[in-house]
This record gives structure tokens, C-alpha cells and sequence, in this order.
């Protein structure tokens, strides 16, 4: 937290995206038992043992809850479903958009917001706890494509073509992360991140609208209600726009994805926003010497700066658990 306030705290915390997650053996015993993600995302006895199964493993600086972006669209009244990777009806017309309900929310993400109380009441003290949502733009390339893509061309096409449906749904998305994010701070949440993993599939004639004001609003709005509270964005691919997006946000701290230069980013960046990232999560899979250069690069590259030693992107799912435990004893030992 000391970090994100912008000081630059040494040795830097640390935590990694997708913690939690199917690099784990206690995480796929659990899964092998309950195959199914929604129930895992929904059951807070379930969701609170495997957001901390990182935290006794490893011992990481910060907590990230255990759920989905795509737990929002499912409050809001859309279906999800998950298969290989998420499985949403297309949402591509008035009608379509109609149908989500910010009402029914606040009930439907209670499970969630249960899982953050208890995770928070469990944690020691000097453990952040991390609430997340998935930031507008992406949730929306979701909901628009029906699922993952490579590249996002229908939700593209909406902005270009129906901006007004687009602008809509993006608006709608706001107002709802803005709700949801509140009952996590609410609930025990220290900071929060805004997971823009498809930010850089925009122009940049239409990244200012639905990347930065989206975010902003967000930020902003969460600021004014608790104003100890952090928030991380995470404007992944976002490339030449990311100093923007960093200055125009209102975010605490700005997450490079693993194409950022950390040297380059801490220049361009304003004074007193914090960097958080941006490891390889390959590097960390290949350990040995690429992982030590790598990480030593970054270390380098951000002593003196407010940062947040953390990957570019989420582990993935063969990472060798020895080699977090490496990982960890570098950077603290930094």
C-alpha cells in the first residue's frame, strides 16, 4: 500500500496476476473436486481457500480475490458459461442491451463480496487485499464477441459502426464496475485493479473514450468515496498510449504488460504514479538463468521508483512452483 501511494518502498512488494490459479497443486486437487468454474467464482468457502492458498505457499506481499471478469456480466442478468474459455450470448443490438439489469447486481455478486470479507478477515495485517473487475472496454469485447478472441473484430466493428449501442454498453459496464468495486472496498478490499486486458486492440481515436474516460470515471468515482483506497490499471497492449492512460486516469499505479520498457515507462509516466509489473511470465517458466536477468533488468530498471515487482501478464498454467519460490527470494533479497 506504501507503494501505490507512491513511495518507493525497497525491496519492492510482490505479487503475481492469475496467483491463485491452476499452477498450483493444492488449486487442481480442489478443481478436480469442483469442475466447475462458476460454482468456484460463487462459493465463498471455496473462493477464500484458493485466494489464499498463494499467500501460505509463497507468502506474497498481496492477496488478489479469487474470481472471473466476466462474474459482472453474469450479475448484470447476461449468461456465462464456461467450456474451454467463457461462453457469453452475443450482445449485439438494443434489445440485447436491455436485458442487463443494474438492480439485480448488488444481490447476485454477494458471494463475491463474502469471499472478500472473509479473505480480508484471514489475511495478516501487512497482506493487501486485492478486489478486481474487469475494466469496461474489455468486459464488453466479451459480451459483444460472445467469448475470447484473438482480436476482437465484432467488438471493433460495434464502436465504429454503432458507436452509440457501443458507447451505451461501455457506459452501462462503468456504472456497474463503479457499484461493484465499491462493495469490495466496502467489504475489505485495500486497493483495486482494472484488468484492460484488450485495451490495445483500439485506435487511438477511439482508446481515449473507452480505455481512458471509462477508467477515470471509475477511479475518480472510487476516490472521492474512500479516499485511502488504491486503484491499479492494467491497460494491457496498450503500447504508445500508455503514458496517457497513466496520466489521465486518476490510477495510483499503471501495469506494463511484458512489451513495456520498465526504463522508458518510469520517464514517461507523472510523477508519483506507481509501476507495477512487468516479468515474463516465459522467463518465470523457464527459470534458471532467464529468469534471474530478466528479473534483475526490471529490478534495476525501477530502484528509486514507486513500484510493484509483479509479471506481465498472468502466470500460466506450467510454471514451475520452484520457480515462484526463486523468484520471490530475488526480489526480496533485491
Amino acid at each position: 500500500m506504501r507503494a501505490l501511494a507512491g513511495e518507493p518502498v525497497w525491496p519492492p512488494p510482490l505479487w503475481v496476476m492469475r496467483q491463485a490459479g491452476r499452477y498450483l497443486p493444492e488449486y487442481r486437487a480442489l478443481r478436480a473436486e469442483v469442475p466447475d468454474l462458476l460454482t468456484l467464482f460463487t462459493t465463498p468457502d471455496l473462493a477464500t481457500e484458493i485466494t489464499l492458498q498463494p499467500i501460505r505457499r509463497f507468502g506474497f506481499d498481496a492477496a488478489i480475490l479469487f474470481s472471473d471478469i466476466l462474474i459482472l456480466p453474469w450479475a448484470l442478468g447476461h449468461p456465462l458459461r464456461f467450456a474451454e474459455g467463457p461462453v457469453l450470448p452475443k450482445l449485439s443490438d438494443p434489445a440485447s442491451l436491455a436485458t442487463l439489469d443494474l438492480n439485480r447486481m448488488r444481490e447476485r455478486v454477494e458471494p463475491v463480496i463474502e469471499t472478500v470479507r472473509r479473505v480480508r478477515a484471514r489475511l495478516d495485517a501487512k497482506t493487501a487485499l486485492i478486489g478486481f473487475a474487469g475494466a469496461p472496454f474489455t468486459v464488453a469485447c466479451y459480451m459483444v464477441e460472445g467469448g475470447g478472441s484473438a482480436d476482437f473484430a465484432s467488438a471493433r466493428l460495434m464502436a465504429h459502426a454503432k458507436p452509440a449501442l457501443f458507447s451505451k454498453l461501455v457506459s452501462l459496464l462503468t456504472q456497474a464496475t463503479i457499484a461493484f468495486l465499491t462493495q469490495q472496498l466496502e467489504a475489505g478490499a485495500d486497493a483495486v485493479m482494472l484488468f484492460d486486458s484488450w485495451a490495445g486492440v483500439l485506435p487511438p481515436s477511439l482508446f481515449g473514450a473507452h480505455v481512458i474516460e471509462s477508467s477515470r470515471r471509475i477511479t475518480e468515482s472510487l476516490k472521492a468515496r474512500f479516499p485511502h483506497a488504491r486503484v491499479i490499471g492494467f491497460p494491457r497492449l496498450a503500447g504508445l498510449m500508455f503514458p496517457a492512460y497513466a496520466a489521465k486516469t486518476s490510477v495510483d499505479a499503471a501495469g506494463m504488460d511484458t512489451s513495456v520498457d520498465p526504463a522508458v515507462a518510469r520517464r514517461l509516466v507523472p510523477e508519483g504514479v506507481a509501476l507495477q509489473g512487468n516479468l515474463d511470465p516465459q522467463a518465470l517458466v523457464a527459470g534458471g538463468m532467464a529468469l534471474e536477468s530478466e528479473t534483475r533488468a526490471i529490478l534495476t530498471a525501477m530502484r528509486g521508483h514507486p513500484f510493484v515487482f509483479n509479471l506481465g501478464h498472468g502466470i500460466v498454467p506450467h510454471t514451475p512452483v520452484d520457480h515462484v519460490c526463486a523468484l520471490v527470494q530475488m526480489v526480496r533479497n533485491a
